[in-house]
C-alpha cells in the first residue's frame, strides 16, 4: 500500500530539513570547502537521490543555508527593533542586533565570510538585500516623516547604511577581540548621529 500523498510531502519536507540542518552544522563548523557532499548526506542519514530531488547540488544547498541564516538574522533584527515605538530608537537597536547577530559563529562563518566567496558579490549582495533592505528602508522612511532626518532620498541612504553595516559586520568576522563589538557600535553609532 502506498503512503498518502500527504505522508510523502511531509516526509519530504523532514528530508529537505535534516539536510538544511546538517548542511549548516557542517558549514559553520567547517567552513564551504572543507565540506563534501558524501559527508552531508551521512550526517543527514539520507541518500545522494534524495539531496539531489532536494538541491542541485552543494552550492544550491549552501545558498539555501544562506538564505535560512539572512532570514533569522533579519528576524532577530525586525524583533529587536519591533520593540520600540520611537523611531530612532528602532533604527539604533535595529543596527546594533545586526551588529550583534552577526559575530555569532555560524553566521560569521555561513553569512559573512563563506557567503560573498562561495556565491560571488553580486549574488550575496542581493540574498542580503532581499532580506533585509525592506525593513531598513521602512525605519529610514519613518525618521524622515517624523522630521528625526532631513528629507531625503531613501534608496540610496538605505544602501549607503548597509553597506556600512555589512563592512563592519565582515570585519567583525574576522577580529578577535572582545571589545571588537563595542567599538563597531561606537563609529556606526557616530555615523548615525551625524545623519540626525
Amino acid at each position: 500500500m502506498a503512503p498518502e500523498p500527504g505522508t510523502r510531502a511531509r516526509q519530504r519536507e523532514r528530508t529537505r530539513r535534516v539536510l538544511l540542518r546538517e548542511a549548516r552544522r557542517l558549514f559553520a563548523e567547517h567552513g564551504y570547502g572543507g565540506v563534501g557532499l558524501a559527508r552531508i548526506v551521512a550526517d543527514s542519514a539520507v541518500t545522494k537521490g534524495a539531496l539531489y530531488h532536494h538541491f542541485e547540488g552543494k552550492p544550491d544547498l549552501f545558498r539555501a543555508v544562506l538564505e535560512e541564516v539572512q532570514a533569522e538574522v533579519a528576524d532577530a533584527v525586525a524583533r529587536a527593533a519591533d520593540a520600540h515605538q520611537d523611531p530612532w530608537e528602532r533604527l539604533t537597536t535595529g543596527c546594533r542586533a545586526f551588529l550583534t547577530a552577526s559575530t555569532a559563529p555560524d553566521v560569521r562563518r555561513i553569512m559573512l565570510m563563506d557567503g560573498p566567496a562561495v556565491l560571488g558579490w553580486s549574488t550575496w549582495r542581493a540574498l542580503d538585500e532581499a532580506a533585509s533592505a525592506r525593513h531598513l528602508t521602512e525605519a529610514l522612511t519613518d525618521l524622515v516623516r517624523a522630521g528625526v532626518l532631513r528629507p531625503q532620498p531613501i534608496a540610496p541612504l538605505a544602501h549607503l547604511l548597509s553597506g556600512a553595516m555589512n563592512e563592519a559586520a565582515l570585519w567583525l568576522a574576522e577580529a578577535d577581540g572582545p571589545a571588537d563589538l563595542e567599538d563597531v557600535w561606537a563609529a556606526l553609532s557616530r555615523m548615525l548621529e551625524s545623519q540626525r
